[in-house]
């Protein structure tokens, strides 16, 4: 299997062309080509595959094996991949994924794309539909308590094709994440689990975050995520409609335009290397 591994501020996949290749078993592919040790190492895997909606589908497995709706990083990839690998022309493109269309705009430089913005869509913020399992399931989960493991957080809850707690902390970086993080992802308030971002508010445009992805644990960066983030600091009147999140792997600026009710990111997407796999006879 030819494939290419490429990242989204450290948020690293690996991207295999599925207009000429074919995956007999994409979750047992994902578990293998992950592997740090064994494999290639990754967090996940992403099928490009042709689309009768849009330009191309984005079909993404996260390194557990599981099926994932979307990813901003790794979307930002594959508008990357499609360009420089001569897949299309166009720097404006339409990607299908689980979680919607998304409509990516390329930045080319000297035959190269550098920077992708997206428009990511509407934030979903009812709770049935991200979901969180509440008393009022039709009402916006914004700053409500929750006992995790004991101890009570609050979370706001947001969906951008997939669930997001974002949750508020006075020090990002001395978050105990790989502790809190598995407790998070499978409460019983989130019956398809959840990605959640623990965000330290710096100033009204910046904010700094860590994320443990479902099925991942704590990654470089989640484009998804950093929307959800802006979306839940705007809907605790903590930050402006702009914002500049800090990642561990880097920076996305992300706009909630609340006239048109969309939210648009921007990030640049890196390819690392090309190569080719055997992939074993797994189940």
């Amino acid at each position: 299997m030819k494939f290419t591994k490429m990242h989204g501020l450290g948020n690293d996949y690996v991207y295999v062309n599925c207009l000429e290749e074919k995956i007999e078993n994409p979750p047992a592919a994902a578990r293998f080509v992950s592997d740090r040790h064994f494999g290639i190492g990754s967090d996940g895997l992403i099928m490009i595959n042709p689309s009768d909606k849009a330009d191309f589908e984005m079909e993404m497995y996260n390194a557990d094996g599981s099926r994932s709706e979307m990813c901003g990083n790794g979307i930002r990839c594959v508008a990357k991949y499609v360009y420089d690998y001569g897949l299309t022309d166009k720097t404006s493109i339409s990607v299908e994924t689980l979680g919607g269309i998304k409509y990516l705009e390329l930045t080319v430089k000297e035959g190269n794309v550098r920077l992708v913005k997206v428009d990511m869509g509407k934030p979903e913020l009812t709770a049935e539909r991200i979901p969180v399992e509440t008393a009022r399931p039709l009402d916006r989960v914004i700053d409500e308590p929750i006992d995790v493991n004991g101890e009570t957080y609050h979370i706001t809850g947001v969906s951008m094709g997939n669930p997001h707690a974002v949750v508020f902390v006075e020090d990002v970086e001395e978050l105990e994440i790989e502790k809190i993080g598995p407790w998070f992802e499978n409460h019983k308030r989130f019956p398809r689990r959840i990605n959640t971002e623990f965000v330290e508010v710096l100033d009204r445009n910046t904010v700094k975050m860590r994320v443990w992805e479902r099925g991942a644990g704590e990654t470089m960066a989640c484009g998804t995520g950093a929307c959800a983030v802006t979306a839940a600091c705007i809907l605790n009147s903590l930050t402006e409609n702009q914002v500049i999140v800090r990642l561990k792997g880097g920076d996305l600026q992300i706009e909630w335009d609340r006239q048109r009710d969309r939210i648009y990111m921007t990030g640049p997407a890196v390819t690392v290397f090309d190569g080719e796999i055997d992939l074993p006879d797994v189940d």
